[in-house]
């Protein structure tokens, strides 16, 4: 009963690392960068609807919402601000800026909130789930948390296979000289990218401070971290990997925590990952793409 506790509780943590690691996964397969600060924007969600909830005594809705809107628009302003002009540029360029803005954010947000530990209030009014007379205990936040993360993934595919913008997408992820060519414009295309990993990591903040409800500056750090090495995984560029690595990710986490030790799990995490990336480069769910010449 204890391993399928851990089982539960691991697609609970897995699904939020997947809903990050969508964020990554999108940035990286259309505009070929790494936005490493994309694990501080979801800090600033979670502070957002922390704020809404406890300041401005709205309901919970209310707040995801608010931190929804103020990510979007922090995930553009990110873009247009510091990457848009580095575009062209080295690889190493955009990654230390993206280090940058990511320490920036971390001490705006010291600045604003103070670097001491708040508690944030759950969202997720859904009663627990007792089975099995009480050994196997299933939360609202596991239950609300599995069920988004599903469909943000069914709608993040239907997105970018149905919709005329999810096909300019697709068009510069393929080629982006060749989809400018055809009249897509390119600027508009990576800062809806932008927008749309910024508000997955909205909602990915506020589920997982719900289910952990400890708040600080360095809240969406590791978290972040994890969902990057999840979008590894699982083939980063790949939605379907996105989300098949963040779910394997966080069952094998919490399998190690609950039958090895927290102190090695990590350990663990990051060696599968080497053994995986051994046998397959790419990702359990990447494609080799071969590089014009």
């Amino acid at each position: 009963m204890a391993v399928l506790q851990y089982l539960i509780n691991g697609l609970s943590i897995g699904s939020i690392y997947a809903i990050i690691a969508l964020g990554y996964t999108m940035v990286y397969g259309i505009a070929k960068m790494l936005n490493f600060a994309h694990g501080d924007v979801i800090m600033v969600g979670a502070y957002i609807s922390y704020c809404v909830m406890i300041y401005l005594k709205m309901p919970p809705v209310a707040a995801i919402l608010a931190a929804i809107v103020v990510c979007t628009v922090l995930g553009v302003l990110i873009e247009a601000l510091a990457y848009r002009p580095l575009r062209g540029t080295s690889s190493l360029a955009v990654l230390i800026t993206a280090i940058g803005v990511s320490y920036f954010l971390q001490n705006a947000a010291q600045l604003i909130w103070g670097v001491a530990q708040k508690t944030y209030s759950s969202v997720v009014a859904m009663e627990s789930i007792h089975l099995f007379d009480g050994k196997l205990l299933i939360t609202g936040e596991v239950i609300v948390t599995i069920i988004t993360s599903a469909v943000v993934m069914v709608c993040l595919t239907l997105f970018t296979s149905k919709t005329r913008m999810g096909k300019a997408m697709r068009a510069v992820s393929e080629d982006r000289d060749a989809a400018q060519l055809m009249g897509i414009n390119v600027n508009r295309t990576i800062a809806v990218t932008f927008a749309i990993g910024s508000a997955l990591a909205a909602i990915a903040g506020v589920l997982l401070c719900s289910a952990s409800p400890a708040l600080k500056p360095t809240t969406g750090s590791m978290p972040g971290i994890r969902a990057f090495t999840a979008a590894v995984f699982g083939g980063i560029g790949s939605i379907p990997g996105a989300m098949l690595g963040g779910i394997l990710l966080g069952v094998i986490e919490e399998l190690c925590k609950g039958l090895i030790s927290t102190q090695f799990s990590d350990a663990i995490v990051f060696g599968v990952l080497i053994v995986v990336l051994l046998v397959k480069p790419t990702g359990l769910m990447g494609k080799q793409v071969q590089e014009k010449v």
